[in-house]
C-alpha cells in the first residue's frame, strides 16, 4: 500500500470515529434535555418519606406527580397534592425547597371545621373512607380564602398540615400524585 492510501484510510477511520462520537454526545445531549423537560414540567418521581399520608401511602412509595393538569381545572377536594413549603413552616425553619404531600380538604371559599371525629365541609361532614382514624382533635370553622387551600393527610393524628400551619398557597403546588410505580405489589394508580 502507497503511503498516501495509508493516510486516507486512517483520515477515513478517525472520521468516521469522531462523527460516531458526535452522534452519541448528540443523543446523550437530547436525552438529557428531554428529561430535564419533562421533568420541570411534565412529570416527576416522588418519594414518601413519613406516614402523614397513611394508609392510602406507605413510607417508601414511589410515586409520579403530574404538573399539567392544574394549568387547564383547579384542583379538586380529594386531590392528593406535592407543594412546596408553606411560608408559616419556612418561618419555623423548614426549608424553602423540601416537598410536603397532603390531600385537599378544601378549596378557596369554601369552609372547614373539625368536630366529634369529623371533618365538615361547607357544614357537611366529609365521607372518609381513606383515613387512618377520625380526627382525635377540634378544628375551628375557618373560611379558606381565595387563591389557597386548605389540605391534610389521611393519616390525620400523625400529619403536619393545615390545622398547624394554615392555608396553602396555590402558587405553592408542584402537582397531582397519580401513580404508585414502587413497591411493584402496590403499583397503580392513586385516589
Amino acid at each position: 500500500m502507497k503511503p498516501q492510501e495509508s493516510n486516507i484510510k486512517e483520515t477515513s477511520t478517525s472520521a468516521k470515529t469522531w462523527r460516531g462520537w458526535q452522534e452519541n454526545l448528540t443523543l446523550i445531549a437530547i436525552a438529557l434535555t428531554l428529561a430535564l423537560l419533562i421533568r420541570t414540567f411534565i412529570a416527576e418521581p416522588r418519594l414518601i418519606p413519613s406516614e402523614s399520608m397513611y394508609p392510602t401511602l406507605h413510607i417508601g412509595d414511589r410515586l409520579v406527580v403530574e404538573k399539567v393538569s392544574y394549568r387547564f381545572h383547579p384542583p379538586e377536594t380529594g386531590d392528593i397534592v406535592v407543594f412546596q413549603t408553606p411560608p408559616e413552616l419556612q418561618r419555623r425553619g423548614y426549608d424553602k425547597n423540601q416537598a410536603f404531600i397532603k390531600r385537599i380538604i378544601g378549596r378557596p371559599g369554601e369552609v372547614i371545621s373539625v368536630a366529634n371525629g369529623k371533618v365538615y365541609l361547607n357544614g357537611q361532614p366529609l365521607q372518609e373512607d381513606y383515613i387512618a382514624e377520625p380526627p382525635n382533635q377540634p378544628f375551628p370553622t375557618v373560611k379558606i380564602p381565595e387563591d389557597e387551600f386548605f389540605v391534610m393527610g389521611d393519616n390525620r393524628n400523625d400529619s403536619n398540615d393545615s390545622r398547624y400551619w394554615g392555608f396553602l398557597p396555590q402558587q405553592n403546588l408542584i402537582g397531582r400524585a397519580t401513580f404508585r410505580f414502587w413497591p411493584l405489589d402496590r403499583i397503580g394508580l392513586i385516589l
